[in-house]
Formats: C-alpha cells, structure tokens, sequence
C-alpha cells in the first residue's frame, strides 16, 4: 500500500482524475479490483479475508470490535484499536460514527475479518478531516468482529415508563434480563469490570421496578436475582471493594441461605477486609455443602496462612510491647 519516495507524496494529493490522466493505477484502485460492491453505486467495496459465522450484525447491535483505517501511501493507520487488548462495545447509531463503517459493519458476521473501501460521502467528505487525512479522500479500513449482541429490544424496553414495562409480558422482560447478563458477562470477560457492574445493575433495577402478577411469576423474578446479585458480588470482588461484595453476597443470601457461591462471595470479602472469623464461619458453610470443591478449599488454606500470619503479628507486637513495658520499670 506503499510507494517510496517523493514520488508517494505527490501523489497522495493528486486528483483522481489527474491520476487517470497521467495512466497511473494507485493501490487503493488495484485493490478495488478484487473487492465487492455492497451498495451497487461504488462507495463501498469489501473484501472478505476470513470469513465469520452465524447471521450479520443487526441494526441496532453493540458490537465489539478491532479496526484501523488507512489513507492512500500511508502504511501506519491514522485510527486504530489494536492497542486494545478489550476493545469496548460500540452500539450502532451511536457510538460508530463513521457512516460507510456501520453501513459495513452490518454486512459482517462474528469472527469475520474484512476490509473497505470508502468513498468521500461513506467517510469524510469533501473537506476530509484535517491534518490526517485530505480533501475528498478514499478511506480503506481493515475491521475484526470480535462479538455482538442486538440490544433493540433492550432498548424499547428502558424507553417505556415504569407503568408500560409492569404491562410487558413476563417472557420480554426474561429476553431483556438475559440480554443484560450476557452484555454483562462479555464486558466481564473482557475485564471491563465498570461496565459489566453497570450492566447488572440497570437489570437489578428492572427486576425490582416489576410487581409480580402471581406467587409463581414472584418466584421466577427471586431466582432471576439471586444470579445477578451472585454477579454483581464477584463484579465487586474484581473492583476492588469487598465491602460492596459482601453486600450483595448477603442480600443473596436473604433470597437462599444455604447457596454456595453467595457463602463463597461473602467468604471471599471477608477475607478481602481481613475479617478472618467472619471469612471462616462463610467459607465453614460453603464447604459443608460442596466438600471437594477446589475453590472453596484453597481459600481455606489461604485464609488459615493469613490467619496465622496475622496472629503471629499480634504476638509479636505484644511481645514488643510487653518488653517495652519491662524496660520502663527498671
């Protein structure tokens, strides 16, 4: 995509037209020649380098992925993502503002790795967008799908009033829940511990806006909670803040007592806060239920070194003291 010399930059900003009237092909043209019109008027061309799977991206969609976009005889990108090893969600129609990209992006499938062509009107237009990239210029970008998720119909949900969304039937609120967890839990995954709060949280809220229609829809919704509150409790665990942890490991608790992943969270943050007795009534009970359970019984033993480090600490400053204490009477 590179020429050398004084030669490239001059032509960096020669017309089009001038080019063709010198005979001179330009890379951004003979890489056109193997790419296809998705549009049918030539303002957007793709070439798929490795295909993805499963349906497109839809309208409306956040989407996760890696891009970076190339001028014409510039090898380095003037934008890219590469350097982030967990790109964050972009929702369509909001945060990708490139308009030839999101038209694009909804050509590609998950896992799918492409690359355009963008005419001036699909990128940015007569006056390009000074100093990086010049007037009426022809943008290539390479673009990885990394992952999706259509969030529409979440958002028609959190558009209605706290009335209209007690109206919804029980089965589009369980679609919009399991649509927060999963946004949620990829934003975990990918260590983006502030969002997936965030997103657990806004579904903690839905659950506690509804009023249930029955005993048995009352039931479903309890359930439903408890795994967003067992989430949000690691979430906090990952922040940092044990104390937030242990909130929602008990407010878990107070749906199902004898649950052992709310006993290991609350084990878990006690240990964090250095609350060893407490940490070991929790982490006693969690091993009761699931006595071979690797995760419960390491932390046993990282709580009994820490215990015992913490008490040879206390008998040490004692000591100190206790001698201190000899030395003034003499």
């Amino acid at each position: 995509m590179s020429t050398n010399g004084r030669t490239s930059r001059i032509l960096q900003f020669m017309a089009p037209d001038e080019r063709r009237q010198f005979g001179i092909e330009t890379p951004f043209q003979r890489l056109a020649w193997q790419m296809q019109d998705i549009l049918g008027d030539g303002g957007i061309l793709k070439e798929v380098v490795h295909a993805g799977e499963g349906p497109p991206v839809p309208m409306h969609a956040s989407v996760s992925i890696h891009f970076s976009g190339f001028i014409e005889y510039s090898d380095a990108p003037f934008e890219t993502t590469n350097h982030l090893r967990y790109p964050r969600m972009m929702k369509l129609g909001r945060d990708v503002t490139l308009y030839g990209l999101e038209l694009g992006l909804l050509t590609m499938k998950k896992g799918e790795f492409s690359r355009f062509l963008f005419k001036p009107k699909y990128a940015y237009g007569d006056l390009g967008c000074p100093p990086h990239i010049p007037p009426l210029a022809t943008v290539l970008y390479e673009v990885h799908v990394l992952d999706f998720l259509d969030s529409a119909q979440v958002d028609d949900f959190m558009d209605l009033t706290l009335e209209e969304q007690n109206t919804v039937p029980l089965s589009t609120l369980l679609n919009v829940l399991e649509t927060q967890r999963s946004f949620g839990n990829l934003c975990y995954n990918k260590k983006r511990y502030e969002d997936a709060r965030e997103r657990y949280k806004q579904a903690m809220t839905l659950l506690q806006n509804r009023e249930p229609m029955d005993d048995e829809e009352k039931q479903r919704l309890e359930e439903i909670k408890l795994l967003f509150l067992l989430n949000l409790s690691l979430t906090y665990l990952k922040l940092e803040k044990p104390q937030k942890a242990l909130c929602f490991g008990q407010k878990a608790l107070d749906i199902n007592p004898q649950n052992t992943k709310a006993l290991f969270r609350c084990g878990q943050a006690c240990l964090d806060m250095k609350d060893y007795e407490k940490a070991q009534d929790y982490l006693t009970l969690a091993q009761a239920k699931k006595p071979f359970d690797p995760d419960i019984n390491t932390l046993l033993k990282k709580l009994a070194l820490c215990y015992k480090d913490y008490l040879d600490k206390e008998r040490d400053m004692c000591t100190k003291m206790f001698s201190g204490l000899k030395r003034t009477e003499n």
